[in-house]
């Protein structure tokens, strides 16, 4: 299905990841301008909307991810779990290993609550590196996706530009409020607007890089495709459990935060089955 202009499809696959990987950064950067208007918003709704990005995230690596690498690993004749599985694995370990030696602080810690190896670094700094890190396998999995579009090798018809198209507008939509969850705590604690709205938009800017590489190694190394898609669906998820749900639930909205992820869930779900 086509729902972009034609010269969209014409690109290069490098391309169309640059793109997707930039549109993401975009709204991470437009989540971020918020700050602009208002100085903070309720808890309840960033709880919410943190909920929302994990529903989303979740859906993406099922549907876009695990499901394509498992219907493509039958038909290109390896054991049809094997390569999700072990992609998915990798993936998780990758993002343990960044997490424990990559200096950052997760949202609505104290400065104290760093983690990773210990750093001079300023708090605001500590918070976008915890965002970037699950900003990476965002972009590897859009990348990816536009990848496998381009490699004609998967038989199934899973692997398309339009899937891949509707996996990066996913992310776009979870990463507005993740752009607003950095720069309005900043600006509650006195930083001035403009350098809140610069660190909530640097968060995003490693999802065209991360984007672009991971187009560049399923082109480039075609056999690894069911594993790259495991292996950025791992990557996600492992983001999920350990950063976004937890925080999300920090503040006693529990329901709040499970309701949001249901509906986060559930859009991607849609977008995914109706228009990929």
């Amino acid at each position: 299905m086509e729902f972009l202009p034609s010269w969209f499809y014409e690109l290069g696959p490098v391309w169309q990841a640059l793109l997707a990987g930039t549109f993401c950064w975009i709204t991470t950067a437009l989540g971020a301008s918020v700050v602009f208007a208002k100085k903070q918003v309720s808890v309840k709704y960033l709880d919410a909307m943190l909920g929302f990005a994990a529903g989303i995230m979740i859906a993406a690596s099922i549907w876009s991810l695990l499901e394509p690498s498992m219907e493509m690993s039958e038909s290109l004749g390896y054991i049809k779990w094997m390569p999700a599985t072990v992609g998915f694995i990798l993936g998780a370990l990758c993002i343990r290993i960044a997490d424990a030696y990559v200096p950052h602080l997760h949202l609505g810690l104290p400065s104290d609550a760093a983690e990773g190896m210990k750093t001079s670094w300023r708090r605001a700094t500590l918070l976008v590196m915890a965002i970037t890190l699950h900003n990476i396998p965002e972009g590897l999995a859009v990348g990816v996706l536009f990848g496998a579009a381009a490699t004609g090798i998967d038989p199934t018809g899973t692997a398309t530009v339009a899937a891949a198209v509707v996996l990066a507008i996913g992310i776009s939509i979870q990463n507005f409020p993740e752009g607003m969850a950095v720069s309005l705590p900043l600006r509650g604690e006195g930083v001035s607007r403009g350098l809140s709205f610069n660190y909530g938009q640097l968060s995003g800017l490693v999802n065209p890089p991360s984007a672009v590489i991971g187009a560049l190694a399923v082109i480039f190394i075609q056999p690894i495709l069911p594993y790259a898609l495991g292996f950025a669906a791992g990557a996600m998820i492992f983001v999920v459990v350990e950063e976004l749900i937890p925080t999300s639930q920090r503040h006693g909205n529990t329901d709040i935060a499970t309701i949001g992820t249901v509906i986060g869930f559930c859009v991607m779900m849609v977008l995914d089955v109706s228009l990929g």
